[in-house]
């Protein structure tokens, strides 16, 4: 009866505080109306926040595929099914894990946009279209650094464009999917390498079934703690870790 007389005082008091803060708080007032306007500048208005919310819906996928996020988490995601444990680490934690290796990895371009492009854009010293510029001058550094020369002529070659003589000349569409199949080429390979010494477990395990006669016991069952247990003398996470951050270098 106390936990319950406790819990329910509690609940008024929760309700009669945030009764206090909705009313003591301002309330902003938003107004959205549609409507002919003769005004040229009210319409360019219009077509730039249209345009800021078509970036901000499809920001996720601009941090995916133009930073190492890609690497990283196909990189993962092959070590997690060589180790055979399925959902361990689960999906949230390789997520999480490989956001932050590449806010790592890209902290000094974004450095570079913050002081290039947005905080002098903010100041009003420079003009929107300098500010773009400025800002994909860094991302593209980074990009052409990990991009292939055979899958960026791929995508110059697809596009019937003229063959480009500097980097400049190159354009952002053509240089952002071959910097993708480039990062996907870079994150298999890795996987493979990552594979070959588990592959040797599975197959030594499975050998030693057979000539002792388990023939229904799953090779996997057996092999699994093995493959951790050399996972973990090997300091298999940070030798991970130190390989992908330095395969950006």
């Amino acid at each position: 009866m106390r936990i319950r007389l406790c819990l329910g005082l509690a609940c008024c008091l929760a309700l009669l505080f945030s009764m206090n803060f909705v009313y003591a708080a301002p309330v902003p007032n938003v107004n959205l109306s549609f409507g002919a306007s003769d005004n040229p500048e009210d319409v360019a208005v219009t077509l730039q926040l249209i345009g800021i919310l078509t970036v901000l819906t499809i920001a996720p996928s601009i941090l995916i595929m133009t930073t190492s996020f890609v690497r990283i988490v196909v990189v993962i995601g092959f070590l997690r099914n060589a180790l055979s444990t399925q959902n361990v680490p689960p999906n949230q934690v390789v997520l999480g894990l490989s956001l932050f290796l590449t806010f790592y990895i890209m902290s000094p371009y974004w450095s570079a946009i913050n002081d290039n492009a947005l905080q002098p854009y903010l100041a009003g010293a420079i003009t929107q279209e300098e500010a773009i510029d400025n800002t994909l001058g860094p991302m593209r550094e980074f990009m052409f650094k990990q991009t292939r020369e055979a899958d960026l002529a791929l995508f110059v070659n697809l596009s019937d464009a003229p063959r480009p003589e500097t980097q400049e000349d190159v354009s952002t569409f053509v240089l952002i999917p071959a910097f993708v199949i480039s990062e996907l080429k870079t994150g298999f390979q890795i996987g493979f390498m990552i594979y070959i010494p588990f592959i040797v477990i599975d197959m030594i395990v499975a050998s030693t079934l057979m000539s002792m006669g388990m023939m229904m016991l799953p090779p996997v069952m057996i092999s699994l703690p093995f493959k951790i247990l050399l996972f973990v003398m090997v300091d298999g996470w940070r030798l991970l870790i130190q390989s992908l951050v330095t395969s950006f270098k």
